[in-house]
């Protein structure tokens, strides 16, 4: 049995003469409260993190492939289709899908207002998964048919600017350098709302033979690629991968074309993610300092409460580094309670958040309109275990105190 954890369990036993100190209780409420803020700081920037770039990728995807000269541009330059493009795309390392696409600014116009848009045209292979999550009324346009439609799908945050509907008609004006502005009516067949109001405001998605025709472009010209890697970690690697396959290529029809990843294309939104991460890690610094300095103060209270106990234990021969491991044992176990306190109450109003989705955001600021938790085990228990041994392992210091007492001394004391 070890001696220094039977005796510590027995001084943490309740009793009659026993009761927790106004320090202990301040100890376990400090260390609740600090598990409980680390938690939901991890779950909301993670969830933040997450749900923002998966978001992203359900717009772009992971990479994309363009012209050289239509990058950030509003109308691109087109590229064309060609077998040996698509073949070097799909023999990269990290290749999962790809889907072409075309875009071209314009101008919504109805009765009552206007609001410029970017309408992206896209073919039967896109994919619809996460549009078909967020669809809340009517449904996806049909697109790769024999017959080409005239169907869109816009935004929520579109459909009430533009007081429009599904089933409603909406003009749409397109201006190529000084000539007349071009116009084509479509028909809203779905509504949808991802929360991402950076991509809301302005995209509405149609069969990408609309654009081309608006564009004047042939069949097998389009704005490009957008490619799905394994995950968005391998984005930028596949980016750089392909990049160079396609620069040193001497095939027709692989030149003047720059391939972007999703993170270098909407590099203000993923610096932006980026900065959470310091927030985060500045949070979890100042909740250990709180959690240390309260044990702190109430290990020294607890050891100079068991000033006699300590000369008694000298006395019967228990050496310095024993009694010091009783403390600890004592630290541990307030920590251990304050750490149940804590998870109960940062668990608990995550998966409150999860559920009822009660804490809400502004879009213009932050953009998404909900605020995201994601609750994992591994970083979960990291974080318990963490600091357990962080909080264990500062008390060392203040436990230096048992060596200064004196058995001759402290025996006397009444």
């Amino acid at each position: 049995m070890n001696l220094a954890f039977f005796i510590a369990r027995r001084m943490a036993r309740p009793t009659s003469e026993n009761r927790p100190g106004v320090m202990e209780r301040i100890a376990v409420g400090s260390v609740a409260l600090g598990v409980a803020v680390m938690i939901l700081t991890l779950a909301v920037v993670i969830g933040f993190k997450r749900e923002v770039a998966r978001k992203m990728e359900g717009f772009a995807a992971h990479v994309s492939v363009t012209d050289i000269r239509g990058v950030d541009a509003l109308d691109s330059q087109p590229v064309r289709r060609n077998a040996r493009l698509e073949e070097l795309i799909r023999s990269t390392d990290g290749f999962v899908a790809m889907a072409p696409y075309a875009v071209k600014g314009g101008i919504v116009r109805t009765e009552e207002t206007v609001g410029e848009v970017i309408l992206k045209g896209v073919e039967a292979s896109y994919d619809w998964s996460l549009l078909g999550e967020w669809l809340v009324a009517g449904e996806l346009p049909r697109v790769g048919d024999s017959i080409r439609t005239k169907d869109i799908l816009l935004s929520r945050v579109l459909a009430d600017r533009l007081l429009l509907g599904v089933g409603d008609k909406v003009e749409m004006l397109f201006v190529d350098g000084g000539e007349r502005p071009r116009r084509d009516r479509f028909k809203v067949a779905g509504i949808y709302e991802s929360g991402l109001e950076e991509m809301d405001r302005t995209m509405v998605l149609t069969d990408i033979r609309n654009v081309q025709r608006l564009s004047d472009w042939g069949p097998d010209e389009i704005s490009g690629y957008e490619i799905r890697t394994r995950s968005l970690d391998e984005a930028d690697a596949f980016a750089r991968t392909l990049g160079r396959t396609l620069l040193y290529d001497e095939g027709d029809g692989t030149e003047n074309l720059a391939v972007e990843s999703v993170t270098e294309r909407y590099a203000n939104i993923f610096d932006w993610l980026k900065a959470h991460d310091v927030n985060a890690a500045v949070i979890i610094v100042i909740m250990l300092v709180v959690a240390f300095f309260n044990m702190t103060s109430a290990l020294l209270i607890l050891v100079l409460e068991r000033t006699r106990t300590i000369g008694l234990l000298k006395t019967f021969g228990m050496r310095n580094a024993q009694i010091r491991a009783i403390f600890l044992w004592r630290a541990a176990f307030v920590t251990l309670r304050g750490l149940c306190w804590g998870n109960l109450v940062g668990v608990g109003l995550c998966i409150v958040q999860q559920t009822t989705h009660l804490v809400r955001l502004d879009p213009e600021g932050y953009l998404l309109s909900e605020v995201p938790v994601a609750l994992e085990w591994g970083w979960w228990l990291a974080l318990n275990a963490g600091f357990i041994v962080a909080i264990v392992a500062l008390l060392m210091i203040p436990t230096a105190v048992v060596s200064r007492i004196k058995p001759e001394e402290t025996i006397r004391y009444e």
